[in-house]
């Protein structure tokens, strides 16, 4: 029951997060920090792929409330939550039947790093060509994943790197 309202607590603290500073943020006209992703990666291995992308939706369709984006990061949020399982197995050095909550502590830097990285470039990259829908620009479309994917994952580590202090 804790372990809920912990997850709940992280849900508002990011959605409010995400929609009210850092979709306000842009680097150099490009880079957009996506730290809602962060939720997704931090959810127990053990859960349930429906559960999981239950979660992914909601996430995304209340960043897309806030954002005025019509369905752009539930997309992008359910399609990152689909493939995290397979993700995870394939990175992970950890048992396929531990329930585990992936982070910088319980996997190692490196794995971790893997992990974050795939999936950030994975939402990333959906994000970017479900808003953009043309490749007329394919490098501008790149710089705009490569640099969301960057500034996302250096935020994702730093924050997990700091949560496992406590």
């Amino acid at each position: 029951m804790m372990q809920h309202i912990i997850r709940l607590e992280w849900f508002v603290i990011l959605v409010l997060l995400q929609a009210l500073v850092l979709n306000h943020v842009h680097f150099e006209q490009y880079a957009t920090p996506l730290l809602y992703i962060y939720f997704l990666l931090k959810i127990n291995s053990g859960n349930s792929r429906k559960g999981l992308m239950l979660w992914a939706f909601s996430m995304g369709l209340c960043i897309d409330i806030f954002s005025n984006t019509p369905g752009l990061n539930a997309a992008a949020s359910v399609l990152t939550a689909f493939c995290r399982p397979w993700i995870l197995r394939v990175l992970s050095l950890r048992d396929t039947t531990e329930n585990f909550e992936p982070g910088i502590y319980q996997m190692g830097f490196t794995a971790f790093f893997r992990y974050a990285l795939v999936i950030v470039l994975l939402h990333s990259l959906t994000l970017n060509l479900l808003d953009t829908f043309s490749l007329a620009r394919f490098q501008t479309l790149l710089l705009k994943i490569l640099s969301d994917a960057c500034i996302t994952l250096i935020f994702i580590l730093c924050i997990d790197s700091v949560r496992r202090k406590r």
